[in-house]
């Protein structure tokens, strides 16, 4: 039965269905085997209850309060104080890179967008500073994963909506993991500054030049922390928050004069589009969900990994070498709406923490959008920096083999992912 569903959603994928489809259709053929009489009544009963979720609400939020500051022109600001901190260095422009990736990570916590809007910005700067047209491109598309990690992050919101985890301790557990992916591809452009000879076209920044960086950018910088906080120590739910942090970015566009009407409506359709791209496909996994749990795939997985039930971090390498070749052919959406209904019961039979989890499951996620052939950032990575896809494919691999490395130290040192959570518990 797994392998027609499989084949059912790559060949529909091949011919360009749309995704939700695709999904739907794979169901359809996976209830042929199980009993397809079911499908007449829990097809469309899982189809709309896989979106009727209170915490689901928070996504529309967090991405509108996103749009909203990226209307509001925060974009340039936080590059600038990225760059009034380390552009003066060797290879700058690639510190500047990863840097902006951390900071715009606690504004909207969307890959794809950042590398949009790094890209545009930041590649055609690099090829001038020296850097070739394939490493810009791979380095914003790679350093662009940190937003999904560092909060607040539509991933770990869908993982808690379907595993009843807190969301403040995932979005705490992020942290340290999204800071350390940050710091290895610092490490990976170090590398190639050095090999290059490249050297910095920008002067260090005198002290007032920093803090006036740090002033204007301030607004963005403190949005995580309302996010966090404020769930964190219980004065609103997550859906709450997303509303809290709607209002702020409506003040912040007000208060500086750089929202108007058509910004306004802009954000609205950007929102309503992506909102509705990712419900409809949360839907449809839904089904496909509820019937590999009803033909007992996740018990089949337990027995195979019976010989590892006692060690943890073995399960977790296992599972991410799943999900990594999963992802590489399937939406990152679908894929972790199908996978950890599957994955969520072996780890925590094995003794995982559910939160370490949520931040391995998170990290393995993101990870598939820079993998060819379906990593969304890799093809928009090309487009802002106009290189052939085929080119891109091939020098995007050393940024993936980085972020797999991080990913395999935070499965190593869940105390990692663990230290802030248990701090503030």
């Amino acid at each position: 039965m797994l392998i027609a569903i499989v084949v059912t959603f790559l060949v529909n994928i091949l011919l360009g269905v749309p995704l939700f489809i695709c999904l739907l259709l794979a169901s359809l053929i996976g209830f042929y085997f199980v009993d397809f009489s079911l499908a007449y009544r829990m097809v469309p009963q899982q189809f709309f209850g896989g979106i009727n979720s209170f915490a689901l609400m928070a996504i529309p939020l967090f991405i509108f309060a996103g749009n909203l500051m990226n209307s509001s022109g925060l974009t340039s600001q936080l590059i600038r104080l990225a760059n009034s901190l380390v552009g003066h260095l060797r290879g700058g422009l690639g510190y500047v890179n990863v840097v902006s990736s951390v900071f715009f990570a606690g504004v909207n916590g969307s890959a794809v967008a950042d590398t949009s809007a790094l890209g545009s910005l930041l590649v055609p700067a690099m090829k001038k500073e020296g850097y070739s047209t394939s490493y810009a491109a791979g380095l914003t598309a790679a350093s662009s994963l940190i937003g999904p990690i560092i909060p607040p992050s539509i991933f770990m919101i869908l993982y808690a909506s379907l595993t009843n985890t807190s969301v403040g301790d995932l979005f705490l557990a992020g942290v340290i993991p999204g800071l350390l992916l940050g710091g290895a591809f610092i490490v990976m452009n170090y590398l190639y500054a050095r090999k290059a000879g490249l050297q910095s076209q920008t002067e260090r920044s005198s002290f007032k030049g920093v803090l006036q960086a740090f002033w204007y950018s301030a607004p963005a910088l403190i949005a995580p922390f309302i996010i966090v906080s404020s769930i964190v120590f219980g004065f609103v739910t997550p859906t709450e928050s997303g509303a809290l942090i709607v209002a702020y970015a409506l003040l912040l566009g007000l208060l500086n004069r750089s929202l108007s009407f058509t910004k306004l409506r802009e954000a609205l359709v950007d929102t309503a589009i992506l909102t509705g791209t990712i419900f409809v496909i949360i839907a449809a996994s839904s089904v496909v969900s509820w019937l590999l749990a009803y033909a007992q795939l996740p018990s089949q997985l337990v027995v195979y990994l019976e010989p590892f039930k006692n060690n943890p971090t073995v399960v977790l390498l296992i599972l991410s070498l799943i999900t990594f070749f999963i992802g590489m052919l399937m939406e990152e959406v679908s894929a972790l709406m199908l996978l950890t209904p599957v994955f969520f019961p072996v780890a925590i039979a094995s003794g995982v923490d559910p939160v370490h989890l949520g931040v391995v499951i998170t990290i393995n996620i993101t990870i598939a959008l820079i993998t060819p052939p379906m990593g969304a950032c890799v093809f928009v990575a090309a487009a802002v920096s106009k290189i052939e896809i085929t080119e891109m494919f091939k020098s995007i691999w050393p940024f993936v083999m980085v972020a797999v490395f991080a990913q395999i130290f935070v499965i190593c040192f869940p105390s990692l992912t663990l230290l802030l959570p248990s701090i503030f518990n």
